[in-house]
């Protein structure tokens, strides 16, 4: 890790940005990820990363075999910025890559056999499967989805939209995790990452900056 190229490129930020940045690493998470399958909506996705960076989830995984869409800066509010957007273009190769991760496949589902949400266990690494908008999650989730969850509903309507159910289920399994004695935060390798991302996204010209700072200090 180059912290001296670090210090240098705080400096092109206020005292208050950079404070900032400190507080959002120390509540960033990759103990649990969310994925999207397909969902046909553009607003949708681009929500799903919003509530990702409000509660702290560092990568959105999403899957579009059918489906292709940019997300819309407008609705993301520019989550595009701070959270890391994976694309596949099959579901097979998502669900390998996350359990060779570590994680635990979860699909969200109203399925009468479905753990409900405040029943979650947090203490393992999971990754939220969220489906298409009136299809849901495919056979090929569901078939290798280590467990099922869904939100407790009392009306008449059986489902939400989609970036409801995704807000609503990180916020309670966020909650529950930083209460309990799970080892959820990021090390410190991840956060110098990030924190020389964002630092790169946000300052001007910040590909000639290190340029100029890497010439004026070779090692």
């Amino acid at each position: 890790m180059d912290l001296t190229l670090l210090k240098h490129l705080q400096s092109f930020l206020t005292e208050r940005r950079n404070n900032l940045f400190q507080k959002v690493l120390s509540e960033r998470t990759r103990h649990f990820t969310v994925v999207t399958e397909d969902v046909y909506q553009l607003h949708n996705t681009s929500a799903v990363m919003r509530t990702c960076d409000v509660f702290g989830i560092q990568d959105l995984h999403v899957v579009e075999e059918k489906v292709s869409k940019r997300i819309d800066k407008e609705i993301a509010m520019g989550a595009q910025k701070w959270v890391d957007f994976k694309r596949y273009h099959s579901i097979k190769d998502c669900i390998q890559n996350l359990k060779s991760s570590g994680y635990q496949i979860i699909a969200t589902t109203p399925h009468d056999n479905s753990t409900l949400l405040h029943e979650f266990d947090v203490s393992k690494k999971s990754a939220f499967f969220f489906g298409k908008e009136s299809d849901g999650l495919s056979d090929t989730v569901m078939n290798a989805a280590d467990g099922f969850l869904k939100i407790p509903m009392y009306g008449f309507t059986e489902s939400l939209n989609i970036s409801v159910s995704a807000a609503i289920i990180l916020q309670s399994v966020v909650t529950k995790m930083k209460q309990s004695d799970v080892n959820w935060q990021l090390s410190e390798e991840e956060k110098f990452e990030l924190e020389m991302q964002w630092l790169q996204k946000t300052i001007k010209a910040s590909e000639e900056i290190i340029a100029r700072f890497k010439t004026e200090n070779p090692k």
